[in-house]
């Protein structure tokens, strides 16, 4: 997205919703120092939109000869300047796998130890439709029933759950870039504001859409089933506004450090970057590129591997290389772990039309810092594709919600409640939490047992909550902040953080008849958090400073 798109977007923003990372922090009482602040962690999904063939992208060396057969004008060759990449030669035999010559960035990331390949990724039942098998990933379903909800997504159940004490702040949870459609993966069961499509929109002008009102919202909303129409859209749109102020706060904060290459999917990645370098508490992050339906012209002639599938590769690659090498320059890309996702695969016989048809697998790439690099599941099996079956590789090693329930927990925290209430497996009454692919993150940035929780924010102190028992006032202050206790003490142990997370004043004081006041001069207007400790608690008052 460019910069002046987001000039649109407003500039003003509640600062509580986007405290600096060492400020949000500061307000956990969850024992950092054993289980690590995981409130900043990410995922980052990338759409291949159209079912990427993967056949042509993880290549089966071990079974080379058949491949070609089923290939003849398709195939990667293993000699010249567009053979294929050895991976790595101290694989197994039934893992040795040569990636497309497109890749060179995924290889540089797989030599790094930051990239994971696995193999074979579906579901039970393959719906080779384009919108059912879209509609199927966004659910969290396997093809056979849509018991997991087919009006819900598995991103919205997720993070209605596992982030509901953030529900309510004034940055959305799931940010979608790339596509005017709204992801149905977002989609709560009980909240539907759960993200933001900054894709060519301007919510500022929202209401313009609607004929007659102006660009102002009604105040009087009729009773009727066009006002609950009304008031929906009116809902969504406020939250709209809130949301696009903080994503322009984050964008205007943040910074991009790495060159990108001049491609859509380079600078929905880049922006993607900078709102998190900005600070931005959004959790799951989607992007998109189209056009891996390669019915023809997938290479550009028989024999000539460049074309139409190169070039969507070697965009996917490049992008997510240099996006590496921004998060890595500074120092965020430990909290980052993406992923590559297709509706589906391609047949494992090219279709005579320099191209292939809908098929059912495909390999999915997991890559970030956290990452522990290799392979995962054996290269695919072509003696079953055949006429009979119509020529598809059909075996599913790794079901698409394994690998995201095993992100959702090892890397984000979640507890196997969680997992459940975003993905089951319906058909086998079984949790994916009892599934994972525990080889997927590095030991040194995935979650211990003892640190999953049912929510990441059930520890978190409430500011300003009526059962408080200290009363700060005046708020807004100026120069003094007076305290006054419901109980009694002997000291007191305060600290005054401004908006970006530095202390400004601390100290610890005795009261007189249960009050305290606190002398800050010279301080600049703005919003202030006051941690007050005392007889084993804590209570955090935001303030504003006249």
């Amino acid at each position: 997205m460019k910069r002046r798109n987001f000039i649109k977007l407003a500039s003003s923003v509640s600062a509580l919703g986007l405290m600096p990372l060492e400020l949000r922090a500061m307000l956990k009482t969850v024992d950092i120092a054993s289980c690590g602040d995981l409130s900043n962690r990410k995922l980052v999904l990338i759409n291949l939109a159209g079912g990427n063939d993967g056949l042509n992208t993880v290549i089966p060396l071990n079974v080379y000869d058949e491949y070609a057969a089923l290939r003849p004008t398709l195939k990667i060759p293993t000699s010249g300047s567009k053979s294929y990449i050895t991976l790595d030669n101290t694989l197994s035999d039934t893992q040795k796998i040569g990636l497309n010559p497109a890749l060179t960035g995924f290889k540089s990331l797989y030599d790094q130890g930051s990239l994971r390949i696995l193999q074979s990724v579906g579901y039970p039942s393959q719906n080779k439709s384009h919108f059912a098998s879209k509609d199927l990933y966004s659910t969290g379903n396997d093809g056979n029933s849509w018991d997991n909800g087919n009006d819900s997504g598995w991103i919205g159940r997720f993070v209605e759950k596992y982030y509901s004490g953030e529900l309510k702040e004034n940055y959305p949870l799931g940010v979608q870039i790339g596509s005017t459609k709204t992801e149905l993966g977002f989609h709560g069961e009980d909240e539907h504001g759960l993200s933001i499509n900054i894709s060519g929109q301007d919510p500022s002008g929202f209401y313009t859409e609607l004929n007659g009102l102006g660009g102002v919202a009604p105040t009087n909303i009729p009773n009727s089933d066009f006002g609950k129409e009304l008031e929906y859209i009116i809902n969504v749109n406020s939250l709209s506004n809130q949301y696009s102020q903080s994503i322009s706060s984050a964008f205007n904060k943040g910074k991009n450090i790495a060159t990108y290459p001049d491609t859509d999917l380079s600078n929905q990645l880049k922006t993607v970057a900078r709102l998190i370098s900005g600070g931005l508490q959004s959790k799951v992050y989607m992007v998109r590129i189209g056009g891996f339906d390669t019915h023809n012209n997938q290479n550009q002639a028989s024999g000539d591997v460049e074309g139409k599938h190169y070039n969507l590769l070697k965009t996917v690659s490049d992008a997510v290389e240099v996006f590496m090498s921004d998060l890595t320059s500074q120092t965020i890309a430990d909290d980052v772990v993406g992923l590559t996702f297709s509706e589906f695969g391609r047949k494992a016989k090219e279709n005579g039309n320099l191209g292939t048809d809908h098929g059912e697998i495909a390999p999915m790439f997991v890559f970030g810092k956290p990452v522990n690099g290799g392979v995962s599941g054996n290269n695919v099996d072509l003696t079953e594709a055949i006429s009979g079956n119509n020529y598809q590789l059909e075996t599913v090693q790794f079901d698409y919600r394994q690998v995201l329930g095993t992100l959702l927990q090892n890397f984000l925290g979640a507890s196997n409640l969680v997992i459940d209430n975003a993905f089951f497996n319906n058909t086998t009454s079984q949790s994916f939490s009892d599934l994972k692919i525990n080889e997927l993150l590095k030991n040194s940035h995935s979650v211990a047992t003892n640190c999953l929780s049912d929510t990441l924010s059930n520890n978190d102190v409430i500011l300003n909550n009526s059962n408080n028992k200290w009363l700060v006032h005046p708020n807004p202050f100026n120069t003094i902040i007076n305290l006054n206790s419901l109980e009694d003490f002997s000291t007191v142990n305060y600290q005054l953080y401004n908006n970006q997370g530095q202390l400004v004043l601390q100290n610890v004081v005795k009261g007189f008849n249960n009050n305290i006041k606190i002398v800050a001069p010279n301080l600049a207007s703005g919003i202030y958090f006051l941690k007050i400790k005392n007889n084993g608690k804590t209570e955090i008052h935001k303030l504003l400073r006249l």
